[in-house]
Parts: structure tokens; C-alpha cells; sequence
């Protein structure tokens, strides 16, 4: 009749026969026993007190309070006198107080007549329970009807008092391997009774708290055996300024998850001694964990790759680093694991958990209170593994973005800045190609290639194996950035590859043994030609996943340099000069202006914005962002316009004159607030008819504005420069063209003697470069005695300097453009096709190292911490400090309009630019002008309110 309760889940076995010695139910003096009903039993399979059930439903499992924590201590509670097999998560079961195999627990407290708790007195050496060794138990006579049902209950009780000493020894792990289990602490009997099902949940149960053990074993054995003997190693393993960064890479936050799983299993080992042989629940000592340790282990996980990839490669590096691990791997704990196990045990933890967990729901009967809080369990561990994969995918394609930049090898002497190291870099896909040898001649036509796709560029590598198993890869063509990435054909016909025999024999490279690949082009748009590469793809399935690996990387690359421009191009106008094109009448449309030469914006009296351009039929001015504009003076296709908005001067240099004009009314005649013949009568000749100007150009040196111009006479070139004056300053001086006339320049040094091939001129801090065809000339107008300080690259040392000797002959057949100054007090020579770093003395430095332009420049612009690069199709802005590509504008036709206002500080300058423009119709092809505004980042755009301007706005209130 007992065994057809709802929850029997220990079974008595039909026929079984009543153990002997019950005890009796009047040895049970509690308070409530004495107020008990007659005849009320209080046994496993009886109805149990309202005390018990609160809710009136007798038999019911109650599951510990999800709300009481598993770490706060136990409240008291009254002992009862026989232990439930209905044990609940949050009760304890009790011992009967007389009973002669009595185990004390915490509910006795208090008791005086309770005899000394036996835990600190020495135990015999723990021998596991057999079928013959609990014969010796004692039970006390019974002649209680319900004799089977308390005596089998008592046994229990005595199993569990017999194995407490067991179950030390077991948390202390001091058992022996094979008697860690259930079953060996456990006897047969109560195991039968139990049931098959029963034991088989204790048994997961019992792995569940082995494996939390060993797993805070390993995580204690990680300080004490590697991080701590690290930290004071004597000699140092590494340098102690790379140690703690070290120990912080690889061992990341090991110690915080320490912490949770020490407390953890600290609850579950008093639950352990609480319950055994029949604990019947854990669950919400481990739910309440997992809430505390999510942070942290996501955290760790998502950090393992980079972790492990650490430890590997200062393994594969360090001497002393393999030793110490050696001298690790010595230690009996450790078992002959390698560091890689110790630092996967946080990753592999959480899935075993959440199997065992998973198990034991499976096995678990009907009706139990698990039933209900594993499910919430299991969920919250699969969803946060879930969870952490991305991250994990991450930081695996971080390691092997790592793999491939640290296996690189650079061309020598080029300096190539591929942004390594910012975090934002990935590696999007690689794999193995094929390429045809150009040479006819080459026994071997194929040439094998290991191609990376970063998210910013393209690299062509050759590998190769080294000794010690070291990979290497040998960038054989420059790294193609995406933004000049271009794809060609993908859908070409296989080709057949001869490929040799792996046994070498005679016959059978006789015999020919084809594979099939797969062809695909790529190309890079500023070089189309030389730079065109044909690939083969091993099978058609790579080479479509080389396809869209293409196609996503620079949509992606497209999209994030588009939202962080560093010079964002803003139309001016397009449409007002035109140049005759296709659909254009004869003798020109009414707006054909021809094309535009050089441009400039300056500010009228009124503070009116007005911008001159020079154009093939003449100079036009007008308002900027109006189509109107006015032809002011017929110079056809000048070769330079500057203002002066200081000194109130507009200079153009036409053919071999330099002529300055009032720019004030310029202004006013442009605006039709003057006649024209106003304009003319304010024009003063610079220089021009005892000789021919070939160049000029304006800018602060010694802190004062100077125009700086070349005159060209007879068979020498003469550099001069004058200063722009303010009309205060004007003085009158006797005029080669008239006298008393009254100039507004002055002589600034002395001229200077340059070689003929000069063809530019930049203005310095103090002295000024003067481009010639072997290279660039630095002089100081000012110092009569030393006119001629250098000519800059200085490669005096290039015979005994092999990179130096390499870069000086690769500027010997490159053009000089100018030069810039760095903040790091370098500078940095602009060629047409590269650029190199120079001391302050002109030696070459970076160890003679170059920057290789991906375009041919014309011209250049420095704006900030940029240099900006102008070819025909192509604008490259590069770091000025590094030489990375941080930007790249494409168009046709693109021209460096020459200018500039000089304000005081040159990145104040406009930057404007002409290119092709999209009208082309019966007036012709448009020239459009744009300018190039230099961006700010969000966060220094907010300015935040100060509380002073928050409370000057009630002031008038008078509040």
C-alpha cells in the first residue's frame, strides 16, 4: 500500500523482508511528538506533519527558496527525529539524538546532552563499503509494526554516518581514483533499495561534484605553480617591463572566476555532508552561480584565442620561456598537461557543466522539483555559450590576422604602413593560388602564392618553411590597397596545371598528370597594366569564395572610409567653365570659358565670399555658390594666382610677367561698384621684362609674408624674394618703369644663383627649397655669406651605406616636388613617386627607408597632420608621420588649383580642387570645383555647457 505513493522515490522491492532492530517511535522526545495525535506515523511513506507542509499537501517536494542564497548561513531549525528520504534542497536531515551511531549535525546545536562532536578527533584509514562490511552495523529492537520501512530508513542514516569520513577524505581529495565514485561509498543494499534509476542520479550527481573539485584544483594550480613562480623567477624569464603585460595577456581574469567556483563548491560540499547518499538537489546553488559568473567568463572566453596565440608564439621565441614551462611540467600536479589545457579549462567548463546538468534532467522522475529549475538552468548556460561564440570567432580571426601580419616579409628599404596594430584590422580571407611565370623560359611556369585579404588590403605572398618550423612569407608584389582594388573577369574556363609525381620516377614525369584551375583577375585602377594579376584558383568553389570575399571587403571598406573621411569634398560649383566637347557647336557654346588652370577664394570688404579662377580664355570672379561669375581680366591660362588678404594684393603670373593688383578692387569691379580702369590703374609690376619669370609661389618665412619668384635671363636662373608691405610701411622708391611710383614690396635678402633645371620654389620656416632636376636646393636669402646651405637628400654616405646608395638611386629617377616639415622635427621629401624622412641636416633617415606613392603625383598640399597627393585620377592623403593611406579621392581630370589667401597659419588655407565635371551638353564639358574641408571627430565637435552659461539664461528672471 506505502509503495503507491505519488513520490516513492525510494522503493522498497516487493517481498522484501523487514530488516531487524527497528527503532522504536517512542525513543523520539520532541515537542511536537508529545502533541501528535495517536496513531500518527512518522516515516518516509506516512503523511508527513502540517509543520512540514504549510500548504496542506502532504507528500509534495518543496525545492530550496530561489530567493535564500546558497552562501547564507543555515537558519536554525528544529531537529526532527527521523531523517526524511523526502529530503528537500533546503533541509537537513537529523539523526535520532540517542541513537548509539548518532551523527552530530548542525541542527543539534544547543543540546546539552548531546554528546561531543567526534569531527576533529582522528579517523581510522577509510576502507570503501562492501556487502560484508555492513553486517558490523547495531540497531536497537523494534516492535514496531512499520519495522521494515524505519529499519531501512536507519540504515541509510548509518550509510551515511559510516561514509561521512569517506566523503572528507573525498573533498579533500585524498581517495583513491578508483574509489571516487557513488557506488563505493555507498553499500550495496541501500543501493538496491534505492533503485536502478535512483543510483544512476546520485552517480551524476557525485560527477558533478568530483569534476567542480578538479576544476578548482586546476584553477589554484595555475597561480601557485605558473603565474607566482613566474613573477619571481631568479633570473627573470622576460624583461620586467614586458612581464606584467605578459601575465595579464595570457592569464587574463583566471582569478576572479577562481573566486565564484571556489564559493560554489564550498556550498556544495556542505550540501554533500547535509544530504548524502540522497542529495536530492543542487540546482539552485548552482543557478545562483551562474548569475554572479557571466561577465566574467564571457570576458575570458572571448579573450582565450589571444591568449593562447600569446603564450605560443613567446614560447616558439623565448629560451628562458621554454625552460620555465619545462621546469612546470615537473610538478606531479600538474600530470604532464600542457599550459594550453590549464588555460582551456574556463572555455571546456561551462558545455561539461551543462551535459552533466542536461543528464541529470533526463534521468531525474517525474514530479521532482528539478524538473522545474534545470530547464531555466540549462536555457540560461546554452544561451550564454551561445552567446560568446561570436566573440570567439572573433578573436580566432584576430589570431590568425596576427599569424599572418607577424609571418611578413617587407620589401627591403619600403616603408609600408599597413595599420597593424589598430584593433579595428581583421583578416577577411586566404587561401592558396596559382600564378603563371612571365618568363617563357622557365622550366617551372607555375608559381605557387599564398593570398591574405585584409580589410584594408590585398597581399601576394611566396611561403616558405624555415628551420624549427618557422613559416615565412615573402610579400613578392606591393600590397594592393582596396580603395584601388578593381575586379576583373571571374567566370573564365579552366585551365589545365601539369603538376609533378609525388615518387619522382623517371616514368612518371614522363607522364602527364593535369589538374584543372580556375582562373580570376584583379587589377589595381591606377596602374592597370603592369599591376594586372591573373589567379587560379585549386576548384571553381574557391574561386567564388574568392569572388565574394572580394565584393564584401571593399563594400565593407567603401562604406566605413566613406563615414570617416578626413577630407570631406564639398562642390563648389559645376558648370560655370566649360571646355568644348563632343556636343558643343562650332566656335564654342556661349558658356565655354575653357578649361580651369588655378583658383582662389578670398573675402571682399563687406565679408562677402568671392573666388577668382583662372581660366584658358581669362581670370573670372564671382560669389561662391553663384553661376554669375565676371570676367575681370583677359591673362589667358596664368600660370599662378595668390592673394594677399593682408596686405589687400592679388598676383598673377602670366606668361613671363608677375603683376600685383588691388584686390579690394578687384573685388568692387567684379560686383560692379567700379569701373574696370580703376583696377587697371592699381596694377604694379613685380617683375617681368628684363627677364622671364618661370616660377613663384608666397608664403612666411622669419615670420614675415614673402613672395618668392624665379627670373630667367640670358644663361642663368636668379631666385628673388621681396616682402609684402603694409601701407603704413610703404615708402617710396625709384621704379624701373617710372619714378615715384609707389610699390608695395621690398627687397628680402639677396638674389640668389640656382642651377637652370629649377622649376619650383617652397617657402621654409626660414630659408626656401628651390626644386631642381638633382634634387632640392636649400638657401637662405638673408645670408649673403652662405647662400647655398644644401642640396637635400644629402647622399654623401651612400658608398658606405647600401640602403642609402638603393634610395639614392631610386630619387635620382624620380622628379622632386618640395618639402614638409614633420611634428617629430623630420622632413619629409615629396617626390612624383615617393617620399622619404630626413634629419634637419638633409642625411637620409628611417635607415634610408621610402614611401612608394601608388600614383605618379604632379602636385602636393599639406593641410595638418596630412600630406595630399595629386595625380590625374587619384587623390592619396597619407599620414604625414607614418606615410599610411588614410584616404583615397578618385576622378578625371583632377588639378591642384594653385592659390592661396596665406592666412596665418597654413591650415586655415582653402583647398580647392578642379576636376571633370558631369554636365556635357551643347556648352560644353563642365570643370568642377570643389573644396576640400578638413573633418573633426564627434567628440571634439560637442562642446559641452558650462554650468555659468546654463545660469545666465534665467539671469534676466531674476530667479
Amino acid at each position: 500500500m506505502h509503495n503507491q505513493r505519488r513520490y516513492p522515490y525510494v522503493t522498497i522491492p516487493p517481498g522484501a523482508s523487514p530488516l531487524p532492530n527497528p527503532s522504536p517511535p517512542q525513543a523520539y522526545p520532541y515537542e511536537f511528538e508529545h502533541n501528535a495525535p495517536s496513531g500518527d506515523l512518522l516515516n518516509p511513506w506516512d503523511h508527513t506533519p502540517t509543520a512540514r507542509h504549510p500548504n496542506g499537501r502532504p507528500g509534495d517536494l518543496r525545492s530550496r527558496s530561489r530567493t535564500h542564497s546558497a552562501y547564507e548561513p543555515a537558519l536554525s531549525t528544529i531537529s526532527f527525529p527521523e531523517p526524511e528520504l523526502h529530503r528537500f534542497a533546503s533541509q537537513r536531515t537529523t539523526l535520532h539524538p540517542y541513537s548509539p551511531s548518532h551523527r552530530p549535525s548542525k541542527s543539534d546545536d544547543g543540546h546539552g546532552s548531546l554528546p561531543p562532536s567526534t569531527d576533529d578527533v582522528a579517523s581510522p584509514p577509510f576502507t570503501p563499503v562492501t556487502p560484508d562490511s555492513a553486517s558490523y552495523m547495531h540497531y536497537l529492537p523494534e516492535d514496531d509494526w512499520e519495522a521494515p520501512i524505519n529499519q531501512l530508513t536507519r540504515q541509510l542514516s548509518d550509510v551515511s554516518l559510516y561514509s561521512e569520513e569517506g566523503l572528507r577524505r573525498f573533498q579533500a581529495g585524498q581517495l583513491a581514483e578508483k574509489d571516487e565514485e557513488w557506488h563505493r561509498l555507498v553499500p550495496p543494499e541501500a543501493q538496491e533499495a534505492l533503485g536502478k534509476k535512483e543510483v544512476e542520479r546520485q552517480s551524476v550527481l557525485f560527477e558533478l561534484f568530483k569534476s567542480e573539485r578538479d576544476y578548482v584544483e586546476d584553477l589554484k594550480l595555475v597561480t601557485e605553480v605558473f603565474i607566482e613562480p613566474l613573477k619571481f623567477a631568479n633570473p627573470p624569464v622576460m624583461a620586467p617591463e614586458k612581464l606584467r603585460p605578459f601575465i595579464h595577456e595570457v592569464f587574463w581574469n583566471l582569478g576572479q572566476i577562481s573566486v565564484h567556483h571556489e564559493h560554489m563548491l564550498g556550498a556544495l560540499f556542505e550540501r554533500q555532508l547535509d544530504q548524502h547518499p540522497l542529495v536530492q538537489s543542487v540546482t539552485d546553488i548552482v543557478l545562483e552561480t551562474c548569475f554572479q559568473f557571466q561577465s566574467e567568463y564571457e570576458s575570458y572566453i572571448k579573450h582565450y584565442p589571444l591568449a593562447e596565440e600569446r603564450h605560443r608564439t613567446e614560447l616558439s621565441r623565448n629560451k628562458s620561456y621554454q625552460a620555465f614551462m619545462q621546469k612546470c611540467s615537473q610538478d606531479p600536479r600538474v600530470r604532464k598537461r600542457d599550459m594550453i589545457t590549464f588555460l582551456s579549462r574556463p572555455v571546456t567548463r561551462l558545455p561539461r557543466l551543462h551535459l552533466i546538468l542536461e543528464h541529470i534532467q533526463k534521468i531525474t522522475e517525474p514530479g521532482h522539483p528539478d524538473l522545474e529549475d534545470l530547464p531555466l538552468l540549462l536555457n540560461i548556460l546554452s544561451d550564454f555559450l551561445k552567446s560568446t561564440q561570436p566573440g570567439i570567432a572573433a578573436a580566432e580571426n584576430r589570431v590568425k590576422y596576427w599569424n599572418v601580419c607577424e609571418s611578413l616579409t617587407m620589401p627591403k628599404g619600403e616603408i609600408i604602413d599597413l595599420d597593424w596594430y589598430n584593433e579595428s584590422r581583421s583578416l577577411v580571407y586566404s587561401g592558396p593560388v596559382a600564378r603563371r611565370s612571365k618568363s617563357e623560359m622557365d622550366w617551372h611556369p607555375w608559381t605557387d602564392l599564398f593570398v591574405a585579404l585584409l580589410d584594408n588590403y590585398l597581399l601576394l605572398t611566396k611561403e616558405e618553411r624555415r628551420t624549427g618550423g618557422i613559416l615565412k612569407r615573402y610579400v613578392s608584389s606591393r600590397p594592393i590597397p582596396l580603395e584601388y582594388l578593381k575586379l576583373g573577369g571571374f567566370e573564365g574556363q579552366p585551365e589545365s596545371r601539369k603538376e609533378r609525381s609525388e615518387e619522382g620516377g623517371i616514368l612518371d614525369n614522363l607522364r602527364a598528370q593535369y589538374k584543372p584551375i580556375y582562373p580570376f583577375t584583379i587589377y589595381h585602377s591606377a596602374d592597370k597594366l603592369t599591376r594586372r594579376y591573373t589567379l587560379y584558383a585549386p576548384t571553381e568553389s574557391a574561386r567564388e569564395k574568392w569572388r565574394n570575399a572580394l565584393v564584401e571587403a571593399k563594400g565593407i571598406d567603401d562604406v566605413r572610409r566613406d563615414a570617416n573621411k578626413w577630407f570631406a569634398p564639398q562642390l563648389v560649383d559645376d558648370g560655370s567653365f566649360r571646355s568644348p566637347g563632343a556636343y558643343t557647336p562650332r566656335g564654342f557654346g556661349s558658356k565655354a570659358s575653357g578649361r580651369v588652370a588655378n583658383a582662389v577664394s578670398f573675402t571682399a570688404a563687406g565679408g562677402k565670399r568671392l573666388m577668382a579662377v583662372g581660366c584658358a580664355t581669362g581670370i573670372y570672379v564671382g560669389s561662391r555658390g553663384d553661376n554669375n561669375f565676371r570676367k575681370i581680366l583677359s591673362y589667358g591660362n596664368p600660370s599662378s594666382i595668390i592673394v594677399l588678404q593682408d596686405f589687400n594684393k592679388f598676383i598673377v603670373h602670366h606668361e613671363s610677367y608677375l603683376l600685383a593688383y588691388s584686390l579690394d578692387l578687384l573685388a568692387r569691379v567684379a560686383m560692379y561698384q567700379a569701373p574696370a580702369s580703376s583696377l587697371d590703374a592699381s596694377m604694379e609690376k613685380i617683375a617681368g621684362g628684363d627677364g622671364t619669370v618661370l616660377f613663384c609661389s608666397a608664403g612666411r618665412i622669419k615670420q614675415r609674408m614673402i613672395v618668392v619668384y624665379a627670373l630667367k635671363s640670358f644663361f642663368q636662373i636668379t631666385v628673388h624674394a621681396l616682402e609684402a608691405c603694409n601701407f603704413s610701411e610703404l615708402r617710396r622708391t625709384p621704379s624701373r618703369g617710372s619714378q615715384g611710383t609707389v610699390l608695395s614690396f621690398r627687397p628680402f635678402g639677396e638674389p640668389l644663383y640656382v642651377p637652370k633645371d629649377a622649376y619650383s620654389v617652397t617657402p621654409l620656416a626660414k630659408t626656401i627649397a628651390i626644386s631642381t632636376e638633382k634634387g632640392i636646393v636649400i638657401a637662405d636669402p638673408t645670408n649673403t655669406a652662405r647662400q647655398m646651405v644644401s642640396v637635400v637628400p644629402d647622399f654623401s654616405g651612400a658608398t658606405s651605406d647600401t640602403d642609402m646608395a638603393d634610395l639614392k638611386t631610386r630619387c635620382e629617377d624620380a622628379k622632386p616636388l618640395g618639402l614638409i616639415r614633420t611634428e617629430s622635427g623630420e622632413i619629409l621629401v615629396i617626390y612624383d613617386t615617393l617620399g622619404c624622412y630626413i634629419t634637419k641636416h638633409g642625411v637620409p633617415s628611417r635607415k634610408s627607408g621610402f614611401i612608394r606613392w601608388e600614383t605618379t603625383a604632379t602636385s602636393f598640399a599639406h593641410r595638418g597632420a596630412h600630406v595630399l597627393l595629386f595625380s590625374s585620377e587619384f587623390i592619396e592623403i597619407r599620414s604625414l608621420s607614418t606615410g599610411r593611406l588614410d584616404q583615397v579621392i578618385e576622378g578625371s581630370d583632377i588639378r591642384l588649383l594653385l592659390h592661396t589667401n596665406l592666412k596665418s597659419h597654413s591650415a586655415d588655407d582653402t583647398l580647392l580642387v578642379a576636376m571633370r565635371g558631369t554636365k556635357d551638353d551643347k556648352d560644353g564639358v563642365s570643370d568642377k570645383i570643389i573644396e576640400l574641408v578638413r573633418t573633426a571627430e564627434f567628440s571634439s565637435m560637442q562642446t559641452p555647457m558650462t554650468p555659468a552659461s546654463v545660469e545666465g539664461i534665467w539671469d534676466e528672471w531674476d530667479m
